[in-house]
C-alpha cells in the first residue's frame, strides 16, 4: 500500500481519539478548575467583587478601601496586610482566609463566616460584626476584646452566635 493511505489512516485515528477525549470530558462534566486571581499590591479602591467566587485568590498588600465583597466566596483568600477599611464583607465566606496584618477598620462583616481564618495582627476598630462567625479564628486578645464590645447576633449560615464564636464573657 502507498504512504498516502497510511497517513490518512493515522489522521482518522488521531481525529477519533481527540473526539473521544472531548466527548468523555463533556459527558463526565470534567471542567478545568479556574485559576486563582492575583491582585497583590493593586489599588482597587471602591471595586465591586460582590457575589464573585474568588477562592484562593490573593490580595496581599492591596488597597481595597470601600470595596464591595458582599456575598463573595473568599475561601482561602489572602488579604495579608491589605487595606479593607470600610469594605463591605456582608455575608462573605472568609473560611480559612488570611487576614494577618489586614486593616478591617469600619469594615462591615455582618453575617460573614470567618471560620478558621488567620487574623493575627488584624485591626478591627469600628468593624460591624453582627451575626459574624469567628469560630477558630486566630485573633490578638486586645482585638477580641474590642470585637466583644459590639458583637451580637447569630450567623444565618452556621447558626452560631457571634459572641460565642469570639469567646466573649
Amino acid at each position: 500500500m502507498n504512504t498516502h493511505f497510511y497517513k490518512r489512516i493515522w489522521t482518522v485515528c488521531l481525529s477519533l481519539t481527540i473526539l473521544a477525549i472531548i466527548y468523555t470530558t463533556t459527558l463526565l462534566g470534567i471542567v478545568p478548575a479556574a485559576s486563582a486571581l492575583q491582585y497583590n499590591k493593586e489599588i482597587l479602591v471602591e471595586s465591586d467583587f460582590s457575589g464573585r467566587d474568588l477562592t484562593d485568590s490573593s490580595f496581599t498588600k492591596a488597597n481595597l478601601r470601600y470595596s464591595n465583597f458582599s456575598h463573595a466566596n473568599l475561601r482561602g483568600v489572602s488579604f495579608f496586610a491589605a487595606n479593607l477599611e470600610s469594605a463591605n464583607l456582608t455575608g462573605a465566606d472568609l473560611t480559612n482566609a488570611t487576614l494577618d496584618s489586614a486593616r478591617l477598620i469600619k469594615a462591615n462583616l455582618t453575617n460573614a463566616v470567618l471560620e478558621g481564618a488567620f487574623a493575627a495582627n488584624a485591626k478591627f476598630d469600628g468593624a460591624i460584626v453582627d451575626g459574624a462567625d469567628f469560630t477558630d479564628v486566630l485573633l490578638r486578645s486586645d482585638e477580641q476584646a474590642k470585637l466583644c464590645k459590639s458583637a451580637q447576633g447569630t450567623n444565618p449560615v452556621t447558626g452560631r452566635e457571634t459572641r460565642d464564636t469570639l469567646f466573649c464573657d
